[in-house]
């Protein structure tokens, strides 16, 4: 006999039997009627090819093969009801728990430093990890559960995906101090007259912004490309290269290392940049206190 072909309807007759020890008083504790309660000991009977419970002037007695399953098919009916009774819970304090975020190297700059101040004051056993969501399977990590969050500009992830904004940025010029575009208010023949480095970071979507420039006609000088927004604050400093980049990045960039910015003058329209989560996940505890966190310290 396999567990598949087990009723558990018909166990926990049988549990109710050895604890009311007659028909009726299993009836009246299960809420059914007395031919119910028959019918499901004769299933049993022949499901098992023994009586299991005897008449007697004391009630129903168990035969030794009752006896014998009595105490683990008690225990394992008990050990199900608090499983399903339970409430999945999550406690950052005492959670040892190790989160899994798809975010670019730009997002590493802006959300990790804050996160991760948050998170030793509020979960100091949890550990993060970031992935780049171009290296894996995006959707299909994250609906396995081997990704817990992405943040970013990601308009691929929807079907089975929910989403909340953080906050939009603009666009603007970044670059050293003294460069001829360093002054209150630049125009498009100053932006074509300078050189420019431009970051072909795949899947952040600020390849977008090299497109609409384009179609714009709006010609620029590029002397060099690079993957990541990683090492591009020290190139900007050190060369007179212009950069167009998020407005969040460049206030980084002008406090730690001195740099300058102003409105872009090209008519660029603003990112947005979203929590995302697979709908399995939803609500997870675990899943919704780090979209809480992060709700807390970005979205505007």
């Amino acid at each position: 006999m396999e567990l598949k072909d087990v009723d558990l309807n018909l166990l926990v007759v049988f549990d109710q039997l050895l604890r009311q020890g007659t028909v009726s008083g299993t009836a009246r504790a299960m809420n059914l009627s007395q031919p119910a309660v028959s019918n499901a000991l004769a299933r049993l009977r022949t499901l098992l090819g023994d009586q299991l419970f005897v008449r007697s002037s004391k009630g129903m007695l168990p035969t030794p093969l009752a006896q014998e399953l009595a105490e683990p098919v008690g225990h394992a009916l008990e050990s199900l009801q608090a499983t399903l009774s339970r409430k999945m819970t999550f406690d950052p304090l005492r959670s040892e728990r190790a989160f899994r975020i798809a975010m670019t190297d730009i997002g590493e700059v802006h959300f990790i430093p804050p996160l991760m101040g948050a998170l030793g004051q509020r979960a100091p056993g949890v550990t993060v990890t970031t992935v780049r969501n171009t290296a894996v399977d995006l959707a299909a990590e994250m609906s396995q559960g081997k990704i817990d969050l992405a943040v970013g500009h990601l308009p691929e992830l929807s079907t089975e995906f929910f989403q909340r904004r953080l906050f939009r940025q603009r666009y603007v010029c970044l670059f050293r101090p003294g460069h001829a575009m360093d002054k209150k208010k630049v125009s498009m023949r100053d932006f074509e007259a300078a050189e420019h480095v431009v970051v072909t970071a795949a899947g952040t979507g600020h390849a977008r912004v090299d497109e609409l420039l384009a179609q714009g006609g709006v010609k620029r000088s590029i002397r060099l490309r690079v993957p990541h927004f990683v090492a591009l604050a020290d190139i900007i400093a050190t060369t007179d290269l212009v950069a167009t980049v998020t407005w969040t990045f460049a206030e980084r960039c002008a406090k730690y290392f001195g740099l300058r910015y102003v409105n872009h003058p090209f008519a660029l329209p603003a990112i947005q940049i979203n929590l995302f989560w697979h709908a399995r996940y939803h609500r997870d505890p675990a899943n919704q206190w780090l979209r809480n966190e992060f709700i807390e310290l970005f979205s505007e």
